[in-house]
C-alpha cells in the first residue's frame, strides 16, 4: 500500500493545528497513522512549524508521496532540498560533506531572508502607526482650530471695541468745557 506524508487535524473550531503524519494512504485523515513526525500550526504570525527532519527525510527516501500541503511545508523547511541532495549522495554525484555544506548555506540564507522579512514588517507596521498619529493629529488641530474660532465668535468683542472711542469722544468734549469757562471769566 501507497505511504503518505499529510497533516492531521486537530484543535478547536476555527483554530486548527495540523500534526504531520506518515500514514497509508487508505486510512482516515484524522485516524490511524504510522508515525508523527511533527505539527504545523497556520494560527501565529509567521506560522509555526516543528519537525523531526531526519525523520522527513527518512520516510521520503524509503517513498512516501507528500501531498500537496504537506509538500508545501517540508519544501519551506527545507526538506525536500535536503532530500535533493542526499539523492545526488546516493548516486555519486556529490559527497556528503558538500551536501552538507550547500544545505547549511541555504539554511543560513533562509533565516537572513525570515529576518529581513520580520524586520520589514516590524517596519511597516510602525510607519502605518507614526501616519494614522499624524492624521489623527491634524484632525485634532482643525478642530481645535474650529472650536477656537467658534469661541471668537461668541464674543462680542466688536461692540466692545466701538464703545471705547465713543467714551473717548465722550470725555474730551468735558474737559474741554471747563477749560473754555475760566477763560469767559
Amino acid at each position: 500500500m501507497a505511504v503518505k506524508i499529510r497533516l492531521s487535524r486537530r484543535g478547536r473550531k476555527k483554530m486548527a493545528i495540523y500534526d504531520i503524519v506518515v500514514a497509508q494512504s487508505t486510512s482516515p485523515r484524522d485516524g490511524r497513522f504510522i508515525e508523527k513526525i511533527g505539527s504545523y500550526n497556520p494560527n501565529t504570525d509567521p506560522s509555526t512549524v516543528v519537525l523531526k527532519s531526519d525523520r522527513a527525510v527518512h520516510w521520503l527516501m524509503v517513498g512516501a508521496q507528500p501531498t500537496d500541503t504537506a509538500r508545501s511545508v517540508l519544501s519551506h523547511e527545507g526538506i525536500m532540498y535536503r532530500k535533493h541532495l542526499q539523492v545526488g549522495v546516493n548516486k555519486g554525484a556529490i559527497t556528503q560533506d558538500q551536501a552538507d555544506e550547500k544545505f547549511n548555506t541555504w539554511k543560513d540564507d533562509k533565516e537572513n531572508r525570515k529576518a529581513d522579512a520580520a524586520t520589514t514588517k516590524t517596519q511597516s507596521k510602525e510607519q502605518a502607526r507614526a501616519a494614522r498619529l499624524e492624521a489623527e493629529r491634524k484632525v485634532n488641530e482643525t478642530r481645535a482650530e474650529a472650536i477656537a474660532k467658534k469661541n471668537k465668535v461668541e464674543e462680542p468683542e466688536a461692540p466692545v471695541a466701538e464703545e471705547a472711542p465713543a467714551a473717548e469722544a465722550a470725555e474730551a468734549p468735558e474737559a474741554a468745557a471747563p477749560e473754555e469757562t475760566p477763560a469767559a471769566e
